[in-house]
C-alpha cells in the first residue's frame, strides 16, 4: 500500500457551498474537491485519495443518506461528514447509524467545519497506516520464516560462508520490509571494541571496503552503546548525532531506524535502514517492524557468537536497572511469531475502534494476555500536575492499577528518568521500591515489568505491567512494545486533541449564536 496524500470531496447541488467550503479549506492546506450530485460523488470516491467526503444531506439527484450508504459499501475506509440545513433528527440519527463521522449543521462556521474535516482526516490517516501496518506485518511473517530458513542453510556452510550469506539475506529483508534503499547489518567485534560492516544494500562499495564504527561513535555505535532502538528524523539536525556524523553524500533522506542486537544482555551488532524510498521519514511503526525482524538475526548471531573473533564488551544500558536477563533468552522462531501476532492484535484494536478510552483499554488486555500478565496499564504525564494519569488498563485476574502515580518516587518513575525499562522479579528487594507506587491498588508486590513511551525522542509516559512468568521472559519484548504502543498512544492522542477542539468550538459558537456560511 503506497503512501497517498490524502484529498477531501465536497459533494453539494449549491454552488455556493461548494465554493465557500473548497475556499475555506484550501486557506488552512487543505487540498479539496467538489461535485454537484451523488452519481459523481459515487465516481469520485474510486480515486484511492478521497479520505473525507463533505456530504450535503439534500441533492438534485439523490438523498445524502443513500449516497453515505453505497460510499460505505464502496470505501468504508472514507470518513463522511454530513451536511444540512435541516434539524430533522430523524436524518441525524440515520447518518450516524450509517457511520458518518460528524453532523454539521447548516450555515456552516468556518473554524468547525476546519477542525471536522481535520479531525476526519485524522481518523482516515489512523487507520490507513494501521492497515498498511497489518499488510507489512503479513509481510514480516514471510520474511522471517526465509530467515530462519537460511539460518538452516547457513549452517551448512560454514563459519564464513554462512555468516555471509546469512547477512545478505538479512539486510535483503530489512530493505524489502521497510521500503529502504540502504540497509546494513554491522557485527560487533569485541576485541577491537568497533562494529563491522557484514553486509549491505544499495551502496556502491563492497560491506569489506566499509569503514568500521567505533562503540559509541555514529549512529550504530550509538544505539548498541545504549542497548535500545534508535530512530532518527534527520540525522544532521538531531542534537544526540550532529557532532558525531560528518554531512556528506552518506545519507540521502538523513533519516534512520537503528536497532540493537543482543543475545540476553551480551551485545552483539546492529541492523540499519536508511534513505526510506520516496524520501519520507522513517517511523514508530518502521521501528518495531524492524525490531521484529532482528529478532531472528540476533537468534542466528547469538548462535555463532563463538566461532566470531573476541570475547567482547559489555555495553552499559540504561534500562539495565535490575538483574541482567539471563543469557539464554534467545528469541525463538515460535517466540516471534508470537511477538508479529500480538502486533497483529494491536492493529486491529487500533484500526476497529475509534473511541480513544476504548483503544487504550483493548491495547492493554493484549498486552497483558500476550506477555502474560494479571494486569497491563497505561500511563501518560499530565501536563498540569506533571503526575501519570491512568489512561487504560486491561487484566486477566480482575486486578486494577492506580489512578495517579507520582514521576519522581519509585522503580516506576526509574522508566521516566532513564529512559529504559525497569525489569524484576522480586522488586521489594530494590532500594528504590516504593510500595505505594510500585504495586497494583491492591497492594500486592508482584513481578513489575514498566517500559517508557516515547514521541519525538521524549518520554511522554510508560507502560506497566506485573508479568506471571519470570520478569525477564516478559522484558525481551521491551523495545517492540515500547515502539508499538508509543506509535498507538501518538495517533490517539491526536485524535483525542481533535475532539477536544471539536467540543470547545461547538460550545464557543452555541455561546455567541452561531454565524458563519
Amino acid at each position: 500500500m503506497a503512501e497517498i496524500i490524502p484529498r477531501v470531496l465536497i459533494v453539494d447541488d449549491e454552488r455556493f457551498f461548494r465554493d465557500a467550503i473548497r475556499e475555506t479549506l484550501a486557506e488552512v492546506g487543505i487540498d479539496a474537491e467538489s461535485v454537484s450530485s451523488g452519481k459523481e460523488a459515487l465516481a469520485a470516491v474510486g480515486n484511492s485519495d478521497i479520505a473525507v467526503v463533505v456530504l450535503d444531506v439534500t441533492l438534485d439527484d439523490m438523498s445524502g443518506i443513500e449516497v453515505l450508504r453505497q460510499l460505505r459499501d464502496i470505501r468504508p475506509s472514507t470518513q463522511v461528514i454530513m451536511l444540512s440545513a435541516s434539524a430533522d433528527q430523524d436524518l441525524v440519527l440515520e447518518a450516524l447509524r450509517l457511520d458518518a463521522s460528524d453532523y454539521l449543521a447548516k450555515p456552516l462556521h468556518d473554524e468547525e467545519l476546519v477542525l471536522s474535516v481535520r479531525r476526519a482526516l485524522a481518523v482516515f490517516d489512523v487507520g490507513f497506516k494501521w492497515r498498511h501496518l497489518r499488510e507489512r506485518i503479513g509481510r514480516l511473517d514471510e520474511l522471517m520464516a526465509s530467515l530462519y530458513a537460511e539460518a538452516d542453510r547457513a549452517s551448512e556452510l560454514g563459519v564464513d560462508a554462512g555468516l555471509a550469506a546469512f547477512a545478505d539475506a538479512a539486510v535483503i529483508a530489512a530493505a524489502d520490509l521497510l521500503d529502504a534503499s540502504k540497509t546494513s547489518l554491522l557485527i560487533l567485534d569485541e576485541e577491537a571494541n568497533e562494529l563491522l560492516v557484514a553486509a549491505a544494500t544499495g551502496s556502491p562499495l563492497a560491506a569489506t571496503e566499509m569503514d568500521p564504527v567505533a562503540l559509541g561513535e555514529g549512529v550504530a555505535g550509538v544505539a548498541l552503546s545504549l542497548g535500545e532502538s534508535v530512530l532518527v528524523d534527520d540525522v544532521y539536525t538531531d542534537d544526540r548525532f550532529t557532532s558525531r556524523t560528518d554531512r556528506g553524500d552518506q545519507y540521502e533522506s538523513s533519516s534512520l531506524a537503528v536497532v540493537p542486537l543482543r543475545d540476553g544482555h551480551r551485545p552483539l551488532g546492529v541492523i540499519c535502514a536508511t534513505d526510506r524510498v520516496g524520501g519520507a521519514p522513517f517511523g514508530q511503526d518502521e521501528l518495531a517492524l524492524l525490531g521484529l525482524l532482528a529478532r531472528p538475526v540476533a537468534h542466528f548471531l547469538a548462535h555463532s557468537r563463538d566461532d566470531v573473533r573476541g570475547k567482547g564488551v559489555r555495553a552499559e544500558d540504561p534500562g539495565d536497572v535490575t538483574a541482567p536477563l539471563e543469557d539464554d533468552l534467545l528469541v525463538t522462531e515460535a517466540n516471534s511469531g508470537r511477538d508479529a501476532e500480538m502486533v497483529r492484535e494491536i492493529c486491529e484494536v487500533i484500526t476497529l475502534e475509534v473511541e480513544p478510552q476504548r483503544v487504550m483499554d483493548g491495547v492493554m488486555r493484549i498486552v497483558a494476555r500476550r506477555l502474560p500478565a494479571s494486569l497491563a496499564s497505561l500511563y501518560l504525564i499530565d501536563n498540569i500536575t506533571g503526575e501519570l494519569v491512568l489512561e487504560g488498563q486491561g487484566d486477566m485476574d480482575g486486578s486494577t492499577d492506580r489512578e495517579r502515580l507520582p514521576r519522581s518516587t519509585g522503580l516506576t518513575a526509574t522508566v521516566l528518568q532513564t529512559g529504559g525499562l525497569v525489569a524484576t522479579d522480586d522488586p521489594g528487594r530494590d532500594p528504590r521500591f516504593v510500595a505505594d507506587v510500585d504495586t497494583a491498588q491492591d497492594g500486592e508486590v508482584r513481578p513489575l515489568l514498566c517500559v517508557p513511551l516515547r514521541m519525538r525522542g521524549k518520554v511522554l509516559g510508560l507502560v506497566r505491567a506485573f508479568p506471571t512468568v519470570e520478569a525477564g521472559r516478559a522484558a525481551h519484548r521491551g523495545e517492540l512494545l515500547t515502539a508499538v504502543l508509543s506509535a498507538a498512544v501518538r495517533n490517539v492522542l491526536l485524535y483525542r486533541s481533535l475532539l477536544e477542539s471539536i467540543d470547545e468550538v461547538a460550545d464557543a459558537r452555541r455561546e455567541r449564536g452561531g454565524g458563519g456560511f
